[in-house]
């Protein structure tokens, strides 16, 4: 048996996106066959039915209505499909055989636009990753908005996380020649489609794909690498959107080093711009700063804590233009009064570029338009750098205000293909057609008068329906009245029947005739007024940016007065000094009294590492945060939560605090610590800001120990990182560092004891905590009393030994005594707890022996002596 002739034409279709679920257009439906049948109807809880197609059994199928495609599509999309969109090319009346039909555009998750189902305030980036040898390149593009960024590194996973996490796309590009572990690394921390291509399609004529999206570039600024890359992404998404799209037009590469760098772990610590727990953004920093006026703004505040800035200068604009607003109430409240009624200019013009916008979103358009002349008038008088610089490169965009204005009508009709759309006056030929169908119309409506004057008829009426055009309808009771020698039945119905005239068909047709030219003339005209306003893309975009970083200032200053937030200075002196500092999430989360500020003074020399020590909950991670927040804050050039602030730039931020594990990677929860704390000692400098929050805990007492000494020594040595760190631990033992490692200072969480209670005063103070209060904490916690009361019994046996040693064998007797049933407990053999000026010794020992006297300069010896001699005095 051989194939129908439609069934043949859709399998040599489907053979060019076998990776696509194939819409195929039949009449008003998208059918789905064979497996793409079997997903969707699984993934849409569709009916599976089946349809002849020449083999011996029927292709299973489901189908779609196609003016509600878009619901099914927003589905698919969501969870991983790729879907292929299969038009009919001709008039299914008018085609001789079978339909002419293609593909028009290919939607994936990263090239998806539809604005009723993407978050306004949210990108959807498409990223491509490209490797050769030991670099890697990135590329992201939105084609919602026509932004796109590219950057290359060194070819470490670690940094290619980051940067993906940056983005969050929600489909990655890759060679299907990539290395494994690469692949599954990224798989293991982002939820994303990938889509693998060929080593050829990411190399073939790169430069000329280049050159024809963004025009000519100085290639000897870029390397090989990040241009097959970007070569990669434009390629496809060129294929799938099944033209080129003008409104990516800007080559923005980015250095890495060019913002402040926050890992990925250190990221989702930080909650930045979603909560641990849940994913979602109320609880995060970018739930309380947000209070953008536009889409747009929205989106660039979220770009903006993505990557806050490490030059001084920029940051400086941002809080100077950030002072003036606040300091002027007026001009603050008159600007968000503006920018409310700004529509998503990026996604418009992203619309006009793909041939998608319809008419009423080129109104939206004039309206946003509209209200620039507004923004820019208040921007006149501005004295800050920033503001200044945005007064005069906003463009008014008058003549585009101008076409759209005179030639789209206020209430146009959403479908092109439904007239309604022009304005009386802009086109000669519109206004005639229109007159034509207008009095035609009238004619008609002024003959069911005169039908009913001359018939006698008074419930004679003239309908319209698709299917029999204009017709005379007469109740059966009024039959005998009808002018059978003009009237020509047409239908009968059950309580009428319908006639027509020749005049009312030669009207007909005429009324008809000049609609349907109507219509068609009209997208015609419209299609000429699009094409036009695309020529001016590029100015719209750059209006569009500055509007939304004036929506960022705006944003900012709203939470600085809501909140009382002050403007930071930013100093050279490798010192951050808080005065009341307040972490910005927490306080606004409490339902119930104040939130406690604390001071926070660090530097890179005599304060370096703070050693915090304290009990659980109270306040020590909390604390801990804060200080990253107020720096991301000030390196965002935004005002801070505290009384005053000077801030040193950091280059980068690490943290490692809380506790998770990755089973299903054979990695336990210490083993996740190592590893974030080998990437933290690894990549900070002298400059990075690092926390760190109770480092060896998830080990034995003396390995965890050890190995928190080990990592404050390496920290604060001038040799290695030097980096300004907030180090919180339970281990009390560490408080001795303090006058040994230089750079080390004792702070903890003052805690008050009354009547055997604890409560927890939230405030940092100097100098070590005695003890932990873990018993005090659990007992709030609700342990069993027993419990509590024989931990008490058993710490009171453990404090009665020397300070230094734990007596395993004290205890064990305890546990004799409150055993109820006498059983005979095994001795464990008496191990001491670990001494600590016995390390102090033996690590100046393992120094000493690991010098390398010979490669060192006199003036090195002499340093290295002197170092010596002043750690064995204090042993």
């Amino acid at each position: 048996m051989a194939l129908t002739p439609m069934m043949q034409q859709y399998l040599n279709i489907k053979e060019k996106c076998k990776d696509c679920i194939l819409f195929f257009r039949l009449g008003d439906f998208y059918e789905m066959f064979f497996e793409d049948a079997k997903i969707a109807a699984k993934e849409l809880e569709l009916v599976l039915t089946g349809r002849d197609c020449g083999l011996e059994e029927r292709a299973p199928m489901c189908g779609i209505p196609y003016h509600a495609a878009n619901s099914y599509i927003s589905k698919l999309i969501n969870r991983g499909y790729k879907i292929a969109l299969c038009e009919q090319l001709e008039n299914p009346s008018t085609a001789k055989g079978i339909v002419k039909r293609d593909i028009i555009k290919v939607i994936t998750p990263g090239t998806y636009t539809d604005s009723s189902f993407l978050d306004d305030n949210e990108n959807n980036y498409i990223m491509s990753l490209y490797i050769n040898k030991d670099t890697a390149a990135l590329s992201f593009a939105d084609i919602s908005t026509g932004e796109f960024y590219c950057t290359y590194t060194n070819l470490d996973i670690h940094l290619i996380l980051n940067e993906i996490s940056k983005f969050e796309p929600t489909e990655i590009l890759i060679p299907e020649n990539i290395d494994d572990d690469i692949l599954n690394s990224i798989k293991e921390r982002f939820n994303t489609s990938f889509t693998k291509l060929t080593e050829s399609f990411f190399v073939e004529d790169f430069i000329e794909t280049i050159k024809k999206q963004f025009g000519d570039l100085n290639f000897e600024n870029y390397s090989e690498t990040l241009l097959k890359c970007s070569n990669g992404i434009i390629k496809y998404i060129i294929n799938t959107q099944k033209t080129a799209l003008s409104h990516i037009n800007n080559f923005q590469y980015y250095n890495i080093i060019d913002y402040l760098s926050i890992d990925i772990n250190s990221r989702r610590n930080l909650e930045i711009t979603e909560t641990l727990r849940d994913k979602t953004k109320k609880g995060s920093l970018l739930w309380v700063i947000d209070k953008s006026n536009t889409a747009m703004g929205a989106r660039e505040l979220r770009r903006w804590l993505e990557q806050p800035l490490i030059n001084k200068t920029k940051i400086e604009n941002r809080l100077d233009a950030l002072e003036e607003l606040i300091s002027n109430i007026s001009l603050q409240e008159d600007l968000k009064t503006s920018l409310k009624e700004i529509y998503d200019i990026e996604r418009i013009v992203g619309k006009i570029s793909s041939k998608s916008v319809n008419a009423k979103e080129l109104i939206s358009l004039k309206n946003s338009i509209s209200k620039i002349p507004e923004i820019k008038i208040l921007l006149k008088n501005c004295k800050s750098t920033l503001l200044k610089n945005m007064y005069s490169q906003l463009d008014e965009l008058k003549d585009i205000y101008s076409l759209i204005n005179n030639s789209i009508l206020d209430n146009p009709s959403i479908s092109l293909k439904e007239g309604n759309i022009i304005k009386e006056g802009f086109n000669n030929n519109v206004d005639e057609l229109r007159t034509a169908k207008s009095h035609g119309k009238e004619w008609i409506a002024s003959l069911g008068n005169s039908e009913k004057e001359s018939t006698g008829i008074k419930s004679l009426k003239i309908g319209y329906n698709k299917v029999f055009g204009y017709y005379i309808e007469v109740t059966k009771s009024n039959l005998n009245l009808v002018p059978e020698e003009r009237y020509i039945r047409k239908q009968t119905l059950a309580n009428s029947e319908r006639y027509i005239t020749p005049e009312l068909k030669d009207m007909e047709s005429k009324v008809l005739g000049a609609e349907e030219k109507l219509i068609n003339l009209e997208y015609e005209i419209f299609i000429d007024i699009r094409n036009e306003i695309e020529y001016h893309v590029d100015r719209m975009k750059k209006t569009a940016k500055i509007i939304s970083n004036l929506d960022c200032l705006s944003s900012l200053a709203t939470v600085a007065l809501e909140n009382n937030y002050c403007k930071p200075e930013i100093n050279n002196n490798n010192e951050i000094i808080i005065k009341e500092g307040r972490h910005p999430v927490v306080e606004k989360m409490i339902e119930t009294g104040t939130f406690v500020n604390n001071d926070t003074f660090i530097n890179n020399t005599s304060e370096q590492l703070l050693l915090i020590t304290g009990p659980n909950m109270a306040g020590k991670s909390t604390y801990m945060r804060q200080i990253a927040l107020i720096v991301l804050l000030a390196q965002i050039g935004s005002f801070v939560p505290a009384k005053s602030a000077s801030i040193s730039i950091c280059d980068k931020i690490f943290t490692r605090i809380g506790a998770s594990d990755d089973l299903a990677a054979g990695k336990s929860t210490f083993m996740v610590e190592m590893w974030e704390v080998s990437n933290i000692l690894k990549n900070a400098t002298n400059k990075s800001l690092i926390l760190l929050d109770e480092v060896g805990r998830g080990t034995s007492t003396f390995d965890g120990l050890s190995i928190a000494w080990s990592v404050i020594e390496y920290i604060c040595n001038t040799s290695y990182i030097k980096s300004k760190t907030l180090f919180a631990t339970h281990y009390h033992e560490l408080t001795k560092l303090e006058g040994l490692v230089p750079g080390v200072k004792n702070y903890s969480v003052s805690v008050k004891e009354i009547k055997g209670q604890i409560a927890f005063l939230r405030k940092i103070i100097p100098g070590g905590a005695d003890q932990s209060y873990g018993i005090e904490v659990a007992k709030l916690a609700g342990l069993p009393d027993k419990v509590i009361r024989r931990a008490k019994e058993i710490l009171s046996n453990i404090e009665k030994d020397n300070n230094n040693e734990i007596n395993i064998e004290n205890i064990s007797e305890s546990c004799k005594i409150n055993n109820t049933k006498n059983k005979q407990i095994d001795k464990t053999p008496e191990r001491k707890q670990i001494n600590l000026i016995d390390i102090q010794k033996e690590n100046l020992i393992k120094e000493i022996a690991s010098i390398d006297i010979l490669n060192m300069t006199p003036i090195e010896s002499f340093n290295k002596l002197y170092d010596i001699i002043n750690k064995s005095k204090t042993l």
